[in-house]
């Protein structure tokens, strides 16, 4: 059983929220069921004021076994690396100072959500704040606990990014820490946890025949491919959204919005509307993450030239025109 901490810094709380739709009608039984035993947690304790710090003071002196120490939010260093933006209430200390510590003697600790794994939308620019992830600030190393920090039991920060987290991913994570089976080559590049992250949010995708013959949608309500026009980045984002549905239905592209990449560092300052795809000389910048230019230039081409016609129709109306045909699939 795993003791876990549960502490929010910078951000909006919508990976707790999101946590809170877990598919069960009994989240603490889901908890107990994953081998994790809250011992608090903003928005699921009691507890508070003075309770609270007496709690935190257990762990770091060693009372109270820390197994996993989970961060939502980003960490503010601001005004001028002092922490002062947020201090916790009743203790006159910055939440990076008790981040710091706690990190210091937790077995595990875990970034929910891309706020605490990068930044994330509170660091987006101009950043005032100075919020960074955990262990990166964006995609540069480093962040709050610095490149080298590791955990008493041997793991860098684990990264469950995503904003908000899909809470399977959560669980899963938790699940997986109790059993003893996330070791470091259970985490990619970026430190997330493969059973998610070496998915691509294209894979599963209702829109990928619209996808393979290159019929886009031009506009929002269309039914077609939104990576050409409308900024999907399902081809190159790490993660299971449309095999793993959220509410056991649904994700971004099967609502009809397009994929922002928010399991990357960066999602937040994409440089361009995210409505919208940026390209050079009509072709889109951001290809899918294994593939040359010069490959789905020429099978962009001889796709769009295979279109048929029920789904170059379909691509652009927000229901389907044409039915596929009806022919006998028997042969003899």
């Amino acid at each position: 059983m795993l003791n876990l901490l549960w502490l929010q810094s910078g951000g909006c709380g919508g990976c707790s929220m999101s946590l809170l739709c877990a598919d069960t009608p009994d989240f603490a039984g889901a908890l107990r069921r994953a081998g994790v035993r809250l011992l608090w947690h903003p928005s699921l304790s009691l507890e508070s004021g003075r309770e609270l710090i007496d709690l935190l003071q257990d762990c770091l002196a060693g009372h109270t076994a820390l197994d996993v120490l989970c961060i939502e939010g980003a960490l503010l260093r601001g005004p001028q690396g002092s922490g002062r933006f947020h201090v916790l209430a009743g203790t006159g200390v910055p939440m990076v100072d008790w981040v710091r510590r706690l990190a210091g003697v937790a077995r595990h600790v875990v970034a929910v959500g891309s706020c605490a794994a990068w930044g994330g939308v509170s660091a987006a620019a101009p950043n005032p704040t100075e919020a960074c992830g955990l262990q990166y600030e964006d995609e540069r190393p480093g962040g709050l606990l610095g490149r080298d920090f590791r955990a008493a039991g041997g793991l860098p920060v684990i990264n469950v990014a995503g904003c908000p987290t899909h809470p399977g991913w959560v669980l899963d994570t938790l699940a997986a820490l109790d059993a003893g089976l996330l070791g470091p080559a259970d985490l990619d590049p970026l430190q997330r946890p493969r059973f998610y992250a070496d998915q691509l949010v294209h894979h599963g995708c209702t829109r990928n025949e619209f996808y393979e013959f290159k019929a886009s949608a031009e506009k929002s309500s269309d039914l077609g491919c939104m990576m050409e026009h409308m900024g999907c980045k399902g081809t190159q984002a790490h993660a299971d959204c449309n095999t793993r549905l959220w509410n056991g239905e649904g994700s971004c592209t099967r609502g009809g919005y397009a994929c922002i990449s928010c399991t990357e560092p960066g999602f937040q300052d994409p440089g361009h509307p995210f409505h919208a795809t940026p390209k050079v000389a009509g072709i889109p910048i951001g290809l899918p993450t294994d593939m040359p230019k010069a490959w789905f230039v020429a099978l962009a081409s001889l796709s769009k030239s295979a279109t048929p016609k029920r789904v170059k129709v379909n691509a652009v109306a927000d229901h389907r025109v044409v039915a596929p045909q009806v022919r006998r699939t028997r042969r003899g």
